[in-house]
């Protein structure tokens, strides 16, 4: 006989199925009508005993009968299916001890951070901040018990039993962040490139600068590199501003004013279609005329708030600020935006009543804005997420808004280098003069990329190389094939297995899908197992060889 504690059982459960499965009782149904009533064919037979409510059982050629103590059953308990199901706070608890009494606090968290959540995620507040209390009510301020673990975690147990399952966008975080690594590592060697000195401020950044931060759709992170130093978007906010126009106004009013073709000229060109209309919004000419759609009416200092606060928002309030010095070094420097400007007043390209001044101020500031690499990897990720933030859930952007955006990236985002870029990385994207690259890979992850120094045709040199090579080692070209295309890596994929599509992700649909479909869990009393059932469930399985 084989006596073991939960850990061991749910660890298969968890990561891998079900690993032993055992035969049905011939003339028997596999599933009772009466859950209370469960039958185990066979000479197996696998019992276990939930915490927080005390059971007795008793056995008859075959039958298992679960009988509970009258009084004994907790309002908490209801939903547990009538106690056939662990909790999913005990399955994550026992898969995180691996037999053990208590865990470590640090272990619990090493663990959170190899699924790619911070322990900083909005999401995850309540369990950290729980987690400090319940370390402090300890004796050694470090071990927590099932109690207390259950306690910590209770308030946002789907997310972390969907981290610690893997069902996340990226199943084996760790593997693919190592794959990140040497990608870095190899753009770190290049050093080609010049850092932008038309605009004064951007001058004075250092050209070994170099950063690379991630976030999936699931709220993952990972940075590599100098992700921590501030930086102006520049261009990188032309696509954010549009979406923003977009959202508030629709497609159809935006583009009475901007084209949506690639101009095949450069970005700061004094040019317009046939229909005397700047080519789209990721050229200067476009910018502008976006940037007067904005919050139409008010002051600057309203607009430049209006901006901020939707910017916050696709950030996950993490770093947006702004740099002054920038924006004055920008006006004192845009004489050829002037002149844009000036031309786009003539040929009457703006709404009515428009201060194309007053614009053009507004159009500096919203280039002077600063980002980190990590506060702008969640602006993209928001992007890829179809306007929803990943690390707050909160809705921003219209899905009409984020489609159009990404489809503009995709032709127009990388000045003129987008027709190469689109044919070598086939992912929306936009760069910026001060080094920056907006990465989305839909429906997976966004991407900001950051290196001072710039090719001849204003993108960074270093972020160019990473997300050419990131598209050569994995297939998150618009346009690989996810099926039959084997040369590349799919890190949506786990042990070759597609990623599983679930539906909405409550509690007591995670607690089902959970539950083995072979087999049905049952109580022993605490005197059979010689365990108190009160502070530990007990798994027992007979005639099993032990594989381990």
């Amino acid at each position: 006989m084989l006596q073991f504690r939960l850990s061991l059982a749910l660890r298969e459960l968890l990561h891998f199925g079900v690993k032993y499965r055992l035969p049905s009782a011939v003339g028997h149904p596999r599933t009772p009508a009466d859950p209370r009533l469960l039958r185990l064919g066979g000479t197996s037979r696998l019992s276990f005993c939930p915490a927080g409510a005390r059971s007795l059982c008793s056995r008859s050629e075959g039958v298992l009968e679960k009988k509970d103590e009258p009084g004994k059953e907790a309002a908490g308990d209801k939903r547990r299916k009538a106690g056939i199901l662990p909790s999913l706070e005990d399955l994550l608890f026992y898969t995180i001890a691996e037999g053990q009494e208590k865990i470590p606090a640090h272990k619990f968290i090493t663990a959170l951070k190899a699924t790619g959540l911070r322990t900083g995620d909005p999401r995850l507040k309540e369990c950290m901040e729980m987690l400090k209390v319940s370390l402090k009510s300890t004796s050694d301020g470090v071990m927590l018990d099932r109690h207390l673990f259950k306690k910590c975690v209770q308030s946002n147990i789907v997310l972390l039993t969907q981290a610690f399952r893997k069902k996340f966008v990226i199943p084996d975080f760790l593997s693919f962040t190592s794959h990140i690594d040497k990608l870095y590592e190899s753009a770190k060697n290049l050093s080609g490139g010049q850092v932008a000195d038309y605009i004064p401020q951007l001058a004075k950044f250092s050209p070994d600068l170099w950063a690379v931060s991630l976030c999936t759709v699931d709220g993952q992170r990972y940075t590599v590199g100098d992700t921590k130093v501030p930086f102006c978007l520049q261009s990188c906010v032309k696509p954010l501003k549009y979406a923003i126009a977009v959202h508030d106004h629709g497609t159809e009013y935006v583009h009475r004013f901007i084209a949506k073709e690639p101009s095949g000229l450069r970005f700061n060109k004094l040019f317009l279609n046939e229909d005397d209309k700047p080519h789209n919004p990721m050229v200067n000419a476009g910018a502008i005329v976006c940037t007067s759609l904005i919050k139409q009416g008010a002051s600057n200092a309203e607009k430049f708030d209006y901006v901020m606060n939707f910017l916050n928002k696709m950030a996950g309030n993490e770093y947006v600020g702004f740099s002054n010095a920038t924006f004055q070094s920008e006006r004192e420097s845009g004489d050829r935006n002037f002149a844009i400007g000036y031309y786009l007043k003539e040929k009457k390209c703006f709404p009515e009543g428009t201060d194309m001044t007053s614009i053009l101020d507004f159009y500096f500031q919203l280039c002077s804005i600063e980002v980190t690499c990590e506060s702008a990897s969640v602006m993209a990720a928001t992007l890829a997420n179809g306007g929803f933030c990943p690390i707050t859930g909160e809705r921003v952007l219209s899905p009409e808004a984020v489609r159009n955006t990404l489809s503009l990236m995709h032709s127009c985002g990388m000045y003129d280098f987008s027709g190469q870029f689109a044919f070598h990385v086939g992912l929306p994207s936009k760069s910026g003069v001060a080094g920056g690259i907006l990465l989305v890979v839909p429906n997976v992850m966004g991407i900001m990329c950051w290196s001072p120094p710039l090719d001849k045709l204003g993108n960074s040199v270093r972020g160019i190389q990473f997300c050419t090579d990131l598209v050569s080692l994995f297939n998150f070209h618009n346009y690989d094939n996810l099926r039959h295309f084997a040369k590349k890596l799919d890190p949506r994929r786990e042990g070759g297995d597609q990623r599983h599509t679930f539906g909405s992700m409550d509690y007591e649909s995670l607690q089902q899908e959970l539950a083995l479909r072979d087999t049905l869990w049952t109580m022993v009393s605490a005197t059979e197992c010689n365990e108190d059932s009160s502070t530990n469930v007990v798994y027992r399985m007979e005639g099993v060889q032990d594989s381990h």
